[in-house]
């Protein structure tokens, strides 16, 4: 199970993070779209070493070195901007990376490159009000042929529905407004995490 931070900072944020990775968080991707560099590496700084290698770099991944963290997630402009010949520089020097997708044909033709890929929304999404896609998630999974890549349901999911976006043929799930959206953050990770 993979959690993604509030691009906007939240009250009492840290402690939130190092509760939820001692709760069992596998993966925490780190995207503050709007973070400077310095505020990047204040906002890093402050989570424990032995969970660095659980982080994810949605920006400024020049930095990964220097924090310590081996996991860079591109966006799909930033994939799309990215040479393959960087990407395999990028897995070479010992990256996992991931992406983003909107459509089951930019998965099919995804590089081998990416580990895993975020796909949705799936449900009606609890952060971004009135965001909801009008595909159907079930067909599209249904003419997957991609097998390299896991494949990661995105879009509010809850522990309602979680079981739903694996029966579509998803891989694991990433959760965002279940976590950060209200308060009962480290509750809501636990409902979700012992479905899984």
């Amino acid at each position: 199970m993979i959690v993604i931070t509030s691009p906007i900072q939240i009250a009492n944020e840290i402690n939130t993070i190092h509760a939820l990775f001692e709760n069992g968080l596998e993966l925490l991707h780190i995207r503050k779209p709007d973070f400077s560099e310095t505020e990047m590496k204040t906002f890093v700084s402050k989570i424990k070493t032995e969970f660095r290698h659980r982080l994810v770099l949605h920006s400024h991944h020049h930095l990964a070195l220097e924090l310590g963290i081996d996991r860079i997630h591109l966006t799909e402009k930033n994939r799309i901007a990215t040479s393959q010949e960087s990407l395999e520089n990028w897995k070479k020097s010992g990256y996992t990376l991931s992406t983003s997708i909107h459509q089951m044909s930019d998965f099919e033709e995804l590089s081998s490159v990416f580990d895993y890929a975020f796909f949705g929304p799936v449900f009606k999404s609890i952060s971004k009000p009135n965001y909801v896609s009008n595909l159907d998630f079930k067909k599209e999974l249904e003419q997957r042929k991609n097998n390299k890549t896991a494949l990661i349901a995105l879009g509010g999911i809850t522990s309602e529905n979680i079981e739903t976006a694996l029966a579509f043929g998803f891989d694991d799930v990433a959760l965002l407004g279940t976590i950060w959206n209200n308060n009962h953050s480290i509750e809501n990770f636990k409902l979700c995490h012992d479905l899984l």
